[in-house]
């Protein structure tokens, strides 16, 4: 064999290969009222932050384990908070001593006054006969009226004491909620992507410490051409194949597609030429279900989107949708599975 025909030879395998490749990935092979297009797997991305500036005593995951609604993932050092607490909670029982010594004194300055009031009474009834003089009923008067003064100054002191108190204890929840915000807890069933703070960190208020990807809200975008995308309804099923796990199409349908077209990304290849405009198709996974693909779900896996645009049209054998054995990978992260 000359070393000219082993180049020809390298051609044509080239070429083949080449046009083979577009076939798949093009989605050209489909049947008609299918369409198809390659992206990457993706899910809603969270941050879990402090919602108060401070130090990290622990963080408890780390990246790809996958955590659970209201589970712990970190705590914040606490220390100082733990002080203003005991402080404002002894702050609260001085002030309920002090309205209790309020209490007393009212009752104190209550039965002055009213001897005051009773003595200033007679000696008011006296006066026209005689036997008290106008004098001694207008001391009385002064004196019921000072000990009526006492007693209000007196009630006034518990009002003060119960403001003490109230403010106290609000002190004491503010401190007691800071506490129990300085745990942080994971808000939904996600998988770590990113530890962005270690122990000993000090981060402002709101500052990250984990994003999880919510593991209820993965799909993939896709690139159509305009000729697919104007005949495809909202809610169109459609068919999601990773590559690593070619062999289980996942069911999902159609929930978003963009009105504004735009240039296919150089990395999506479509049976159109590149220079042609498509829209941004996005194929969500059933919520409901996404826990028997959950293993599957790792954010970035490539893959191949298909849709369906004809109705009544029956999905090629190889895109039938199959149910996924439990034990197809291991959990990952070293926190993987159910907690």
């Amino acid at each position: 064999m000359t070393k000219r025909t082993k180049y020809i030879i390298a051609a044509v395998v080239v070429v083949i290969g080449g046009v083979a490749a577009w076939l798949i990935f093009s989605g050209s092979s489909l049947p008609p009222g299918f369409a198809g297009g390659n992206g990457r797997l993706e899910a809603t991305e969270y941050f879990i932050s402090t919602k108060y500036p401070g130090r990290i005593k622990d963080v408890l995951f780390n990246e790809g384990d996958t955590v659970n609604p209201g589970q712990v993932v970190a705590h914040m050092d606490t220390s100082a908070l733990d002080e203003q607490l005991r402080e404002a909670e002894a702050q609260a029982k001085v002030a309920q001593d002090g309205r209790n010594v309020a209490l007393a004194q009212v009752n104190v300055k209550q039965a002055a006054f009213d001897y005051a009031n009773k003595e200033y009474l007679r000696s008011r009834s006296l006066v026209p006969k005689g036997a008290v003089s106008q004098q001694e009923a207008e001391i009385d008067q002064a004196r019921m009226l000072a000990s009526r003064a006492e007693l209000a100054a007196a009630k006034v002191q518990v009002v003060q004491a119960e403001g003490n108190i109230e403010a106290a204890k609000a002190a004491a929840d503010k401190f007691r909620a800071q506490i129990k915000d300085a745990t942080l807890v994971s808000p939904i069933r996600a998988r770590i992507q990113t530890r962005l703070a270690e122990p000993g960190e000090v981060l402002a208020a709101g500052g990250r410490v984990f994003s999880v990807n919510d593991l209820s809200d993965v799909y993939m975008y896709v690139y159509l051409p305009e000729s697919v995308t104007g005949k495809i309804p909202l809610g169109s099923p459609a068919r999601v194949v990773l590559d690593a796990a070619p062999q289980y199409p996942i069911r999902t349908y159609v929930s978003f597609i963009s009105p504004v077209a735009q240039f296919t990304p150089k990395t999506v290849e479509t049976a159109e030429e590149r220079h042609n405009l498509t829209f941004r198709v996005k194929l969500q996974l059933d919520k409901n279900r996404l826990r028997e693909w959950e293993p599957l779900v790792k954010v970035g896996l490539p893959g191949m989107g298909y849709v369906r645009w004809k109705e009544h049209k029956e999905w090629p054998e190889r895109l039938q949708a199959r149910a996924v054995p439990p034990n197809i990978w291991q959990p990952t992260g070293s926190y993987g599975g159910e907690k």
